[in-house]
């Protein structure tokens, strides 16, 4: 799976994520009566948004970037390249944990509508902190003329990448 496409799918999923979790604050609080907390909630969101923007600026994700593509393994032209595998059970590996917070802070803010506002402020945050990621991706992909994909493996662990050569349709 090319790592562009991960970092993509990652953004979007938080996105989301975080959306779903605004949903059941807002249904939570409507239903308890509880003006106080979408008061607060929205501070909490505008405050996470804020960081958020701030951590993904363009000069601190090129940053962060720099030593995930930087341990990339390289493929040498006229190597073998490695199997790309199935990005959808890639993708699966690396982003359950994601859905699984998701769906458990939902859950929960379906009695507690608090734990949802939380949630939904880190997905927020980390959603847009992440935002810029898949570009300056792309970006060095560009100069170099490489592409870089995604090893299978744990969640839990630090991403690998495998570093080939050139644009090939795959």
């Amino acid at each position: 799976m090319p790592f562009a496409e991960l970092l993509r799918s990652t953004v979007f999923l938080t996105a989301g994520g975080s959306t779903a979790l605004a949903a059941v604050t807002v249904i939570g609080a409507q239903r308890d009566f509880n003006p106080t907390l979408l008061i607060i909630s929205a501070v909490w969101w505008i405050v996470a948004a804020w960081i958020g923007l701030s951590i993904g600026a363009a000069d601190r994700t090129t940053e962060s970037m720099r030593n995930v593509l930087a341990a990339a393994k390289s493929v040498h032209k006229g190597g073998v390249t490695p199997s790309i595998g199935d990005p959808g059970r890639i993708a699966w590996a690396r982003l359950w944990p994601v859905l699984a917070a998701v769906a458990t802070a939902g859950g929960i803010g379906v009695v507690f509508p608090e734990v949802a506002a939380i949630g939904c402020g880190y997905a927020l945050l980390v959603a847009l902190a992440w935002r810029n990621r898949e570009s300056a991706v792309l970006a060095i992909e560009g100069r170099d003329g490489v592409r870089f994909l995604v090893e299978p493996g744990s969640p839990f662990r630090a991403v690998k990448l495998i570093r080939t050569p050139g644009f090939r349709a795959f």
